[in-house]
């Protein structure tokens, strides 16, 4: 198999091709190409391979069992194979480009752990010192690519051309490419700032190297495919994607965590949610919306699931009858988005993380608060807050009877007491101390909170100034309420703290691709 660039290509890009006979399908005619970019590929050669056609483009038109990935650079055509998909080749060359994690460095041979986005393989070259007065042409191009290689340092991007070879006694994949040329795109400094052993903070200071190990960049193409398979759940049955503003002329929950910035003459807030925007959609007669959005807190908590700034999950629907409703569509959502993930992802979650996820079985268990917090002091711990809700040792201690009683990680906590939800949450016909509403518990911690909303008017304006809220604050509201709307009600879920118990993980930095927290700006 044939993948490689004629001496055209390498003039045009600037390389220098240096030859090494150990090859014996590589083709380089002209071994005297000084570099011009700045960049220089050093490798092997023999004159037995086919020449590139006059275009300059290498001869792709024998199938190949994957992809690869074809990018213009210059007037050079690169094909690139991802690492994932060497496996099913037969041996023979093929184009590799990543970072290096390794080097071995031996006195005969040389072995490099090369990585991409999608997986490692291992590279090797037989290692050419000591040359004697006299050497060939071939014999130093092989003496140079050593020396390059035995430089290489972590974190290097190269682009390698060689031989595929499987091997089964290869530990990695049970293949490996013997190097016929090898460019380095952009060199690393011989000493990176984080280690194994370094400490979260550290590791955050340098996100986007921490970010190279596999098992945080499988943290995002877990993110990637729950969140394709939340779009999917609901375009499927008809819920319209919404984008709404992060720019506020109120707050849209508590004053206590606003963000608030000059706006020309005005002041502005950011969004602590999109409640009233997607809330908004219901008289407009969307019926089923969502969005997937950041949201901000001006929330002082250091703990490991609490940001300033995160990523907020929301749906809402029209026509409900209670809170039921909204519960019956979270579960099914989740079921299916976890199942999805599991799907596709489930042997490399094992691997990294030890977490065996399955789709989670419906429905989930509901228990009112009332009795959640008398199975929590039964189980003898007295709840220490003094507003009826619960603090997150109870909510470890629910979930854990849940788990042992009902087999499930997931437990609605409903009708929540009236003193400690918005205002906006509609309350129980003939008991209005308690309300159409739930927190979702995941893994022993809270997700996400649901409700069905209070849409008539009078009663909602009641509401508010019981809350101590002024109906002129929230005129632009209001008057979403006196045009006629329909009974409705949704939830708001952190995309971030589902990933963070999904794959059993401390903290929600971790889940967070750039974490943002009372004293974090940067990077």
């Amino acid at each position: 198999m044939l993948s490689s660039f004629s001496d055209d290509e390498y003039l045009a890009e600037g390389f220098r091709l240096l030859p090494n006979p150990r090859c014996a399908a590589y083709n380089v005619t002209d071994v005297s190409v000084a570099p011009t970019s700045g960049r220089e590929a050093v490798g092997s050669a023999s004159p037995d391979t086919p020449k590139m056609p006059a275009g300059g483009y290498a001869d792709l038109s024998r199938e190949s069992p994957e992809p690869r990935i074809r990018a213009t650079v210059g007037s050079s055509l690169v094909t690139r194979t991802p690492i994932k998909n060497l496996a099913p080749f037969p041996d023979g060359f093929v184009t590799v480009a990543g970072w290096v994690e390794t080097v071995r460095d031996q006195k005969k041979v040389q072995f490099v752990i090369l990585r991409d986005e999608s997986g490692a393989v291992q590279l090797v070259n037989p290692a050419t010192r000591d040359l004697e007065d006299g050497a060939s042409a071939e014999e130093h191009a092989a003496a140079a690519l050593t020396e390059t290689i035995g430089a290489l340092a972590h974190g290097t991007m190269v682009r390698v051309t060689g031989e595929l070879k499987h091997d089964e006694r290869v530990k990695l994949g049970g293949i490996e490419v013997k190097i016929a040329t090898l460019e380095v795109v952009s060199e690393a400094l011989p000493e990176t700032p984080i280690a194994d052993d370094s400490s979260l903070d550290k590791r955050l200071d340098w996100r986007f190297l921490d970010l190279r190990r596999p098992e945080a960049s499988l943290i995002f193409k877990i993110q990637t495919t729950f969140e394709h398979a939340l779009r999917s759940w609901w375009v499927e049955r008809d819920f319209i994607e919404i984008h709404t503003p992060k720019l506020m002329a109120s707050a849209s929950e508590s004053r206590a965590e606003l963000f608030e910035m000059e706006y020309f003459e005005t002041k502005a807030y950011l969004a602590q949610s999109p409640q009233f925007f997607k809330q908004m959609a219901q008289p407009a007669g969307f019926g089923k919306v969502f969005e997937i959005a950041p949201a901000f807190r001006a929330d002082p908590s250091f703990t490991s699931r609490h940001a300033t700034e995160f990523t907020s999950i929301d749906a809402e629907i029209s026509w409900i009858d209670s809170h039921e409703d909204v519960m019956q569509m979270h579960e099914q959502l989740l079921a299916h988005a976890i199942g999805a993930v599991a799907a596709k992802h489930g042997a490399a979650i094992e691997t990294a993380f030890g977490v065996e996820l399955s789709a989670p079985t419906m429905p989930f268990p509901r228990i009112p608060l009332a009795v959640a917090r008398q199975i929590v002091a039964d189980g003898g711990y007295e709840i220490p807050r003094t507003d009826g809700d619960l603090d997150p040792e109870a909510e470890r201690r629910l979930s854990a009877w849940v788990k042992a009683n009902h087999g499930s990680d997931f437990v609605f906590v409903t009708d929540y007491a009236t003193g400690i939800r918005p205002f906006y949450h509609m309350r129980r016909e003939g008991d209005p101390t308690v309300t159409n509403s739930y927190d979702l518990l995941y893994n022993g911690t809270e997700i996400s909170t649901g409700a069905q909303r209070e849409h008539r008017l009078d009663v909602l304006i009641a509401q508010a100034r019981e809350k101590g809220l002024e109906p002129e604050e929230l005129a632009f509201y209001l008057d979403f309420f006196r045009y006629g709307v329909p009974p409705h009600g949704g939830f708001g879920m952190g995309l971030a703290r589902v990933l963070m118990l999904m794959l059993g993980l401390g903290s929600i930095r971790e889940t967070t691709y750039l974490f943002r927290g009372p004293t974090r700006l940067l990077p």
